[in-house]
């Protein structure tokens, strides 16, 4: 594909109305949640004094749901119209943040994990919505653009949620802060009425049961070959980043010998490599396979992080933290590319809700444990062993780089 052609892709694909109203509803709901997570962390701390089991909650408050309502939102994705369900959604959010607004002014602080709490419980109801959207309205050969740019935002506000979320803390308050939420939630459910009306979907709710439906979801994913792969390729890779997620300032002040301080440069390098890899996916989305886009992904994580656990010097860990940035994009393009082009839509919903919780349950799982086994194995033996996991995971690719083979050797004879 030439220069031209990529143009044209990219022209077509801004046309599109559902890829406009969603990246303009996602920039809204990203400053909305990256307000939420420093906003609550900063006030969390303050009011208790950097109690690190309260601060700890907030994390519970945002990756329990995932665990407890993600099948079941996507299983209600598939039975409800993409469309209404997202805007509810977001309408039911801004509604139970500015019932914790009510409730700070009039009563407990306690109350502010709520906010977290509800709109991550509601995020599993819309975020497969969202993705049922793109399968109904995206042509296949630009799903993988599609996600690159929508991935792309994502890495964005890696950089500047941090920075936008403190200042509207520090500089107006927990209320304001709250107050913005809100609003930005509401600006996204107002925005997500611009979508074209929804398809008038089979009326399968009345003769199906919701466990019978849910049972389907799961007997789906185990006849797909495809899904089965990626559902062991998603268990290796959150073994692989959880092991040595809370290890990151370890690697600063143990293995470089610096102050804790310089964690945030390490965090930075990753964040605009994130940017920068969101924008070069986007020019090769239409040339390179999404199995191979992200067994690339998991190749170069695994050199970032073998690089970071040999690594004594601070250049040469930012510039590992870096490749591995920009490369990091390839693996959630990869993947979302993946599940959408090999399943219906009228199961996206439900693989999403399958899928997503292995990876954020073996992710979950390491990171608990990963304080023990760095008490028992050395730094380097933690890192060396992520970058094993992320090859482990480029096996469970194989199989589907060989069929995908076979097909275009039997295209090109016939």
């Amino acid at each position: 594909m030439d220069k031209a052609d990529s143009n044209v892709s990219i022209g077509a694909l801004f046309k599109n109305r559902v890829i406009q109203t969603l990246l303009l509803s996602t920039l809204f709901l990203q400053i909305g949640v990256w307000v939420r997570n420093y906003s609550i962390l900063l006030f969390v701390v303050e009011q208790t004094n950097e109690n690190p089991v309260a601060v700890s909650f907030i994390s519970v408050a945002e990756f329990a749901p995932i665990f407890l309502f993600s099948f079941i939102g996507g299983t209600f994705a598939d039975r409800w119209k993409p469309k209404r369900t997202m805007i509810w959604c977001d309408f039911l959010s801004a509604v139970s943040i500015f019932v914790v607004l009510l409730t700070l002014v009039f009563g407990s602080w306690k109350a502010i994990f709520f906010a977290t709490f509800v709109s991550s419980i509601l995020s599993q109801f819309s975020q497969p919505s969202g993705m049922k959207l793109f399968k109904l309205h995206v042509k296949e050969e630009l799903i993988q653009m599609g996600m690159s740019i929508y991935q792309t935002i994502f890495a964005l506000f890696m950089i500047l949620g941090p920075v936008l979320g403190t200042f509207v803390y520090q500089q107006f308050g927990i209320d304001v802060a709250i107050a913005v939420m809100g609003v930005a939630f509401l600006f996204s459910a107002a925005i997500l009425f611009l979508l074209p009306a929804d398809f008038e979907m089979e009326k399968k709710a009345e003769t199906t049961s919701l466990v019978q439906e849910m049972k389907d979801g799961f007997q789906y994913v185990l006849k797909s070959r495809v899904l089965t792969l990626l559902g062991g390729c998603f268990a290796t890779a959150g073994l692989a980043l959880g092991l040595t997620q809370p290890l990151g300032v370890f690697l600063v002040t143990e293995q470089l010998g610096l102050p804790k301080e310089q964690l945030q440069w390490l965090m930075a390098a990753f964040g605009v490599g994130m940017i920068l890899g969101g924008g070069l996916t986007i020019g090769i989305s239409k040339k390179v396979s999404p199995q191979i886009l992200l067994a690339i992904g998991m190749l170069a994580c695994a050199i970032g992080f073998f690089v970071m656990g040999i690594s004594k010097l601070f250049w040469l860990t930012l510039a590992a933290e870096f490749f591995s940035g920009v490369f990091n994009p390839a693996i959630q393009i990869g993947i979302n590319t993946m599940i959408l082009k090999n399943t219906e839509a009228e199961f996206i919903g439900r693989v999403n809700g399958i899928l997503n919780p292995i990876f954020m349950g073996t992710m979950v799982v390491m990171m608990t444990a990963s304080g023990w086994l760095k008490k028992t194995f050395s730094l380097v033996a933690m890192y060396e062993t992520t970058a094993l996991l992320f090859i482990l995971g480029i096996l469970f690719l194989v199989p589907l780089f060989r069929s995908s083979a076979a097909v275009l050797s039997k295209s090109e004879r016939a």
